[in-house]
């Protein structure tokens, strides 16, 4: 009776071992999820997917000369799966502040709906992510249209991957800007906005994933500037003499570190592309130089366009872009120079300047193409940023309400991190983990100890007749 016993207890105190442990590893699993990490969902059947969730951008060149990139981009953790639909009725419903997740395939049509009122502007973005191994032209991209409900054109915007031949994520937006004019455009109510591919793309094999955003821009009272400005600076701020510091680019929007003015160092893969964000204020400048370095692999060729830099406004919109090609010997590339940030840029007929028209974070993104993986070789290139933002920022217009924030991660610009330490690099995750599993293993020690305790005393006990 008493072996039997002992053993009873033995095993419940196995069992209790088991679940304690697979509680603990439940609370790890919580900790990831609390810290944003992404269920592992790979992009492609030959990706490889990270331990935070993220797909690892890895590129290499295959037995046939081709070279192979798993798709590196990160969607907003918070976004919400939506299905577009063929025509606008029925459409899913973006909402004001909303990140979602979607895909557009071969000519096809992606129908959403947006509610507007009748108090603000609004800004619809699209950022379309294809396969790393589809072919591209010139002309190819994406276009959004923004209709009434009668379906009339009230705004459109495209984005193409241009003279860099190559796929990597790129971006556009429609807006409705309330004019004063009798218009349908201008009523409040439901809108549709159309995404879909153009170009010869636009019938090539395979989904284009989408990360798509509305936003919202509250009234503003009083006067303001009509006008935009149609002469600025440019003349490039001076050179920083310290040494660059390091930063980790971000692999989507919503994970971009931000950039102080200044040097800034990190390394790109061919077929990458990385993220960062630069506070602009109201006023003020933004320029922006991406200098490729010396190739290590030893490999000897010439790749036109071969780097890629593109800016994009608070709302996701293209500014500018610019690139060069790359033999291997350091390049570099430009920003033109840019009006300064002014809210009647909106009124402007050059899309570059209509573009900068509100403060807040702008983006870069930097691209390599993944032909350098084949005539240079396919490991990590250095690449040297240096951002630098002219003149005081003034006070935001007199907005009705609060002033609008378009970060990507739903922070505001004051409490986004000067440079990231690293990519999605989950260190305070990781030490979350550790001390959560000490703490484990020190109860996991004290429940044996105690079931050993116990389980012997009941032994030293005699035996009960009957």
């Amino acid at each position: 009776m008493t072996n039997q016993r002992g053993k009873g207890r033995a095993a419940a105190a196995v069992a209790a071992l088991c679940t304690l442990a697979a509680l603990q590893s439940q609370g790890a699993q919580g900790a990831e999820a609390a810290n944003g990490a992404q269920p592992h969902r790979p992009y492609r059947a030959d990706s490889a997917v990270r331990a935070d969730g993220a797909v690892r951008a890895d590129s290499a060149v295959r037995a046939d000369g081709a070279v192979r990139v798993d798709t590196p981009y990160r969607y907003d953790p918070r976004a919400q799966p939506v299905t577009g639909a063929a025509t606008g009725e029925g459409a899913p419903r973006l909402a004001a502040g909303g990140v979602y997740r979607s895909a557009v395939g071969p000519d096809a049509k992606a129908y959403f709906q947006v509610d507007l009122g009748g108090t603000g502007d609004a800004y619809v973005s699209a950022v379309a992510v294809p396969r790393p191994d589809t072919k591209v032209a010139f002309g190819d991209g994406i276009e959004l249209t923004l209709q009434d409900r009668d379906g009339n054109t009230c705004d459109t915007g495209r984005a193409l991957f241009g003279s860099p031949e190559y796929p990597r994520p790129i971006a556009a937006y429609v807006s409705r800007g309330l004019t004063g004019k009798r218009t349908s455009c201008q009523a409040a109510g439901l809108y549709n906005v159309l995404v879909q591919r153009i170009g010869d793309a636009a019938s090539a094999p395979g989904e284009w994933g989408l990360e798509l955003r509305h936003t919202s821009e509250p009234r503003v009272t009083g006067d303001v500037p009509t006008y935009p400005p149609t002469h600025w600076s440019t003349a490039a701020p001076p050179a920083p003499s310290s040494a660059p510091r390091t930063a980790r680019g971000g692999t989507g929007f919503a994970d971009a570190p931000r950039l102080s003015g200044g040097a800034w160092r990190d390394t790109l893969r061919p077929g990458s592309t990385l993220f960062y964000r630069v506070p602009v204020g109201w006023g003020q400048q933004v320029f922006a130089t991406a200098e490729l370095g010396r190739a290590g692999g030893g490999g000897s060729g010439y790749v036109a366009p071969a780097i890629d830099l593109q800016l994009y406004n608070p709302a996701l919109g293209p500014v500018v872009d610019a690139y060069t090609g790359y033999d291997g010997k350091p390049a570099s590339v430009a920003l033109q120079p840019l009006a300064p940030v002014a809210y009647e840029n909106r009124n402007s007929t050059w899309g570059t300047v209509g573009a900068l028209r509100f403060g807040g974070d702008y983006y870069l993104a930097v691209s390599l193409s993944p032909k350098v993986a084949r005539a240079l070789g396919p490991g990590t290139y250095p690449v040297t940023l240096r951002v630098g933002v002219r003149g005081e920022a003034r006070p935001a217009p007199a907005y009705e309400g609060a002033a609008p924030d378009f970060a990507a991660t739903g922070r505001t610009p004051a409490s986004s991190p000067a440079a990231a330490p690293r990519r999605h690099d989950g260190g305070s995750t990781k030490m979350r983990l550790l001390a959560a599993a000490g703490i484990g293993t020190g109860t996991l020690l004290v429940v044996w100890l105690g079931v050993r305790t116990l389980v012997a005393r009941r032994r030293e006990q005699p035996v009960r007749p009957g």
